[in-house]
């Protein structure tokens, strides 16, 4: 398709809207990505490269349906636009993130509230929807739209955006080891995700499945770029079998404390993460029990 070569652009009550917006899509992502926009296949970017499209103010949302994105947009990272009331904005899927995103107005204002980047690299960033907006409030006139809207109002403005500005599909996590065994992870049967899915020690695969967020002192430990948590149950105990649940803020059975000598505690409880038996088989499910200096069981290293 041949696009205009010149823009049109009118600006009205300080809101600046062209006919035509130039959009450049990068993939910095460690593989080759499908471009969807409006929930059409535009093509295949490959790593390290981009396009560029002209394309009307409202166009997108923009996202790809790799590492675990869909085609339909379902657990994709998203970039949308309103731009004839001079809008941008990021949305994220609670429940999966498939990657990072950036959306850079150009020419940038700097030290400006308007016409400022966005980047969201994990499922926790902030200042995002959590699913595309319908509505949207009148632009005003140097006035800051809320959050989690951006706005950039300046004729010619052009947007890059980017996939995996980091470099890699999302917030890659860590693995959790038993008492420094490298070659053993902490990990969930089955492959599936799921509410009640077994929590257990298996081979390190190297895998997004063995990769989870965990931070010293109160913490939960959730699975890298997913809404799963470790869970210890509505009735927490010695040998009280380890799960998966979907996240909830606020919830005791899955707020956890790690401790400077490596232990996973379940917060006011008296009770740890604890391999049982010290047992490395594969699909050993991990437990709760009374925490105890020197149980070797007890003891997580963090990779």
């Amino acid at each position: 398709m041949l696009y205009p070569l010149i823009i049109f652009f009118f600006l009205t009550n300080g809101v600046f809207s062209q006919s035509i917006i130039q959009y450049t899509i990068q993939n910095r992502c460690p593989a080759d990505i499908n471009l969807y926009i409006g929930g059409r296949l535009d093509g295949l970017i490959p790593t390290g490269d981009n396009v560029t499209r002209f394309l009307a103010p409202d166009a997108g949302p923009f996202y790809t349906d790799a590492n675990g994105g869909n085609a339909n947009g379902v657990g994709s990272t998203k970039a949308g636009f309103y731009l004839q009331s001079s809008y941008y904005y990021v949305v994220v899927d609670p429940n999966h993130f498939n990657t990072g995103i950036n959306i850079s107005p150009r020419p940038a204002i700097p030290r400006s509230a308007f016409c400022r980047s966005i980047e969201c690299d994990d499922i926790t960033c902030a200042n995002v929807f959590t699913q595309t907006p319908t509505t949207f409030p009148p632009f005003q006139t140097g006035v800051v739209p809320p959050l989690p809207l951006f706005g950039c109002s300046n004729a010619n403005t052009t947007f890059d955006i980017i996939f995996c500005p980091l470099g890699f599909f999302g917030n890659q996590g860590v693995a959790i080891h038993p008492n420094g065994n490298l070659d053993k992870c902490l990990d969930y049967r089955g492959r599936v995700f799921g509410n009640g899915v077994p929590v257990q020690i298996f081979d390190c695969l190297g895998s997004t499945g063995q990769r989870w967020h965990i931070s010293r002192g109160s913490t939960k430990v959730k699975l890298a770029n997913e809404n799963f948590c470790l869970d210890a149950g509505s009735s927490p105990g010695n040998g009280v079998g380890m799960k998966l649940w979907q996240c909830y803020d606020n919830l005791p059975a899955q707020q956890w404390y790690f401790t400077d000598d490596d232990r996973i505690a379940l917060e006011g409880k008296g009770l740890c993460l604890d391999l049982p038996g010290g047992d490395l088989t594969n699909g050993n499910q991990a437990q709760t029990w009374q925490c105890t200096n020197g149980n070797l069981n007890q003891v997580w290293t963090v990779l």
